[in-house]
């Protein structure tokens, strides 16, 4: 076992940028030019998954004993050191990702990713995300309370958004009183390093415990099974692949550990025929925008359309082509994600898709593939939806062509669970009776539903469901995106029965209560303080 040498980027270990422990090494890739980047980062060994275990039960021991205010001091002050650290953060994401730099890094991302720590932040201060209830004639109180560690996996599209100690699964960690242990997407470890440092110095800047904020770069498969299912582990968020989040819920699930996954989505937009024939040239135009728009990789792109055979759909289909075909293919996240793209669209081919433009092979002097849009009939669709299903990360989309309403609805019916389902229909409320068809079997298949715009776009919004059915999330009832609601996966409900007031968490004591705390008095139910 090796010990890193000053080429080989440290770890965060319980406040401190140590060596690491490693067997082997790994460095991101520049996708505008396919090169391979200078800095070297470590895999690091199960010996620094173990003192990061160690130090985050501990870190997570003091935040209990810290007041809310203190821990929502660190995030503001975090979000304001990213805004500061703008320039840094998005020259390495724009060298490790390709992600346009403005507006994409600098003008979007980076902002709402220092907001939605500033929104967690609030709502950690006004405690009310813990939903305080009483039972005055019981005696009993009750709320969520911190958890334990939490693992947080990010993914190769947001580096900064999602970031594994900059997004929103963080957020919602260290907001709900929980020490994060980081563990960055090998796609983009130096931009989480980036972050990590400015991490660090928020948490010495407002007196929060060191290890509260840790970071690993990389670990085998196996130690990574064995840290989401370790003993001292409260619950782990994940997004990324569909295999690699499977294998990491095995794990989890044989422990009983929680474990909260983003992992598929093809995310269904059904165009009816009188939407096109009113308004068909406008749906294109939004729909090459959504599905190209950074190349297609984002969990919310629109992967597969249906529609109903006829001049319109036709028309549609043909516009759509043209616009593919004409449009420069932007550059994808990393070699890999280019050759998983071809690779989908390989099978869709051989399970009967046809090819209208694109497809082919990636390019060699920088990651990226050809847009590429394919079609098939809601017949063969029918025939084998798990592989029409295939989801095709990037810029691809299938579409999926019925004969009438009964068989749109059939093929609807046949969806995996998805992230988000559209509905264009003709403005006039002429297809009323045929969009409540389709959104009665859409419904049930997402988490989003949504009339007359794409998906793409996920607002950090109290209400947002960014979440849905299986595989789309490893489980339906929970957001990772939008406060308080995605506070509540990383929190356990604790009653306090007869419990003396002084003993209590300090929002359930009675000199703490406030309008949003929930009683209980002579059976019914009411909001408001003593």
């Amino acid at each position: 076992m090796s010990t890193a040498t000053s080429t080989v980027r440290p770890v965060l270990v319980a406040g401190q940028w140590r060596d690491a422990n490693y067997q082997s090494t790994f460095q991101a890739t520049d996708p505008n030019k396919n090169e391979t980047l200078v800095a070297e980062f470590p895999v690091s060994s199960w010996d620094d998954c173990d003192a990061a275990l160690n130090a985050a039960v501990d870190a997570a021991k003091q935040l209990r004993q810290l007041p809310a205010a203190k821990i929502a001091d660190f995030l503001e002050r975090y979000a304001d050191r990213i805004d500061a650290a703008k320039d840094a953060l998005v020259e390495a994401a724009f060298s490790e990702t390709g992600l346009g730099k403005s507006p994409r890094l600098a003008d979007v991302e980076l902002p709402r990713t220092s907001n939605q720590l500033r929104a967690a932040a609030a709502a950690c201060r006004s405690g009310n995300w813990a939903l305080p209830t009483i039972d005055t004639a019981a005696g009993i109180r009750s709320c969520y309370e911190s958890l334990g560690p939490v693992c947080v996996f990010g993914p190769n599209n947001f580096p900064f958004a999602f970031g594994s100690v900059s997004g929103g699964d963080f957020a919602a960690a260290i907001a709900a009183g929980n020490p994060v242990i980081g563990k960055a997407n090998s796609s983009h470890p130096e931009t989480t390093r980036l972050f990590a440092e400015q991490a660090a110095e928020a948490l010495q800047e407002t007196g929060l415990p060191a290890a509260t904020v840790q970071l690993l770069y990389r670990t085998s498969h196996a130690d990574g099974e064995r840290l989401v299912s370790d003993p001292r582990v409260g619950a782990t968020g994940y997004t990324g692949s569909r295999s690699a989040g499977l294998a990491l819920k095995a794990a989890a699930d044989r422990a009983g550990k929680p474990i909260y996954l983003e992992l598929s989505s093809v995310n269904p937009v059904v165009i009816t025929s009188g939407a096109l024939a009113e308004r068909g040239d406008e749906i294109v135009g939004e729909f090459v925008t959504s599905v190209l728009m950074g190349t297609g990789q984002f969990c919310t792109n629109p992967g597969l359309v249906l529609l109903q055979q006829g001049d319109a759909a036709d028309k549609f289909i043909a516009a759509v082509k043209d616009k593919f075909a004409s449009s420069p293919a932007g550059t994808l996240l990393s070699p890999a994600v280019a050759t998983g793209l071809a690779g989908s669209v390989k099978a869709l081919c051989q399970f009967g898709a046809e090819l209208l433009t694109g497809g082919g092979e990636p390019e060699s002097d920088r990651c990226a593939y050809a847009n590429t849009l394919m079609k098939t009939s809601a017949t063969n669709f029918l025939a084998n939806p798990e592989g029409f299903q295939t989801e095709a990360f990037g810029n691809a989309s299938l579409i999926v062509v019925a004969d009438d309403l009964t068989q749109l609805c059939q093929s609807i019916s046949e969806l995996e669970g998805n992230l988000t389902g559209c509905i264009y229909s003709a403005a006039d409320g002429s297809e009323e009776d045929a969009c409540g068809a389709i959104a009665a079997e859409l419904t049930v298949k997402v988490g989003r539903l949504l009339n007359d715009k794409m998906p793409t776009g996920v607002a950090v919004s109290a209400a947002m469901n960014h979440g849905g059915p299986y595989p789309a999330t490893g489980h339906p009832g929970f957001t990772a995106v939008g406060v308080p609601g995605s506070l509540l996966r990383f929190a356990k409900l604790t009653s306090f029965d007869n419990v003396r007031s002084s003993r209590l968490p300090a929002l359930l004591q009675d000199a703490n209560l406030t309008d949003q705390t929930w009683r209980l008095v002579d059976g019914a139910w009411t909001q408001g303080s003593l």
